[in-house]
């Protein structure tokens, strides 16, 4: 079988009963699970419904500008919440954010297409540049946020420590830099680990989608390999990128904590 099977609405329909079937386990084990259950089901085919009709469009149009425009978009929709979970009390931390994730994206993708790809067409073929930029800016998102929520709550939690530094002749920078480079370790790490166990312990999405797709089990594990040290140095780069931009706004002009 070259195609893969079509789902049409009934397919996804009946595939509902599988929530059905979640919600009916958390009653009976009173786990309080069923409306996050149901509200997670119904943002989830809401949203997918919407981006799958977005790329339908983008990708029979295969123009340059709607491909950019779209990964901007992403790009955005990414800023706003990593810099959510990170916090919102904190000043011009959206564009740190923003600059971080694409700086990260964009340094990923030029390699991957100058140096791995090496196909001119590829460089406006939404298959190859929302796909790879979207694992990228999903990854980064997650790894920023993570580097940046326990940098925050770092120095949160050691003012004294922080200031003790400080009144012995450190640098803010100096105060600080253990905790920037735990944070920046924490983050990295699930994509570190994730990739030190891709397809020993799971199958890939990226190489599930492909199979079922009717990709050629080499040719998925291939792309999976580039995907896989993509997302490493996307994700490094990024989150290096928020932790150190991070670091400049969390002292004022009289070189004191903010918080």
């Amino acid at each position: 079988m070259d195609t893969p099977i079509k789902l049409d609405f009934l397919d996804l329909g009946l595939a509902l009963g599988m929530i059905a079937l979640a919600i009916g386990l958390s009653a009976w084990q009173r786990l309080g699970l069923a409306g996050s259950l149901a509200l997670a089901a119904a943002r989830a085919i809401i949203q997918l419904l919407m981006l799958g009709i977005v790329l339908e469009f983008v990708f029979a149009g295969k123009q340059p500008l709607l491909v950019v425009g779209f990964l901007l978009l992403l790009l955005t929709l990414a800023a706003i919440a990593t810099r959510n979970r990170i916090s919102r009390k904190i000043p011009r931390l959206f564009p740190v954010v923003w600059v971080a994730l694409f700086a990260s994206t964009a340094i990923a993708l030029l390699y991957t297409q100058v140096f791995v790809l090496r196909q001119p067409e590829a460089w406006i073929d939404p298959r190859y540049a929302i796909t790879f930029g979207g694992l990228i800016l999903g990854n980064t998102l997650n790894g920023g946020a993570i580097a940046g929520e326990r940098f925050v709550s770092s120095l949160q939690n050691n003012p004294w420590e922080i200031e003790t530094h400080l009144c012995l002749g450190a640098t803010p920078q100096q105060a600080i830099d253990r905790y920037r480079r735990d944070a920046i370790r924490s983050g990295f790490l699930p994509t570190l680990n994730a990739t030190m166990t891709v397809g020993l312990v799971a199958l890939p999405a990226l190489t599930g989608g492909q199979l079922l797709g009717g990709i050629s089990p080499l040719t998925a594990v291939a792309y999976q390999i580039v995907v896989a040290l993509m997302l490493m140095l996307a994700n490094l780069i990024g989150t290096v990128a928020i932790v150190n931009g991070l670091s400049k706004l969390v002292f004022d002009e009289g070189d004191r904590l903010k918080f």
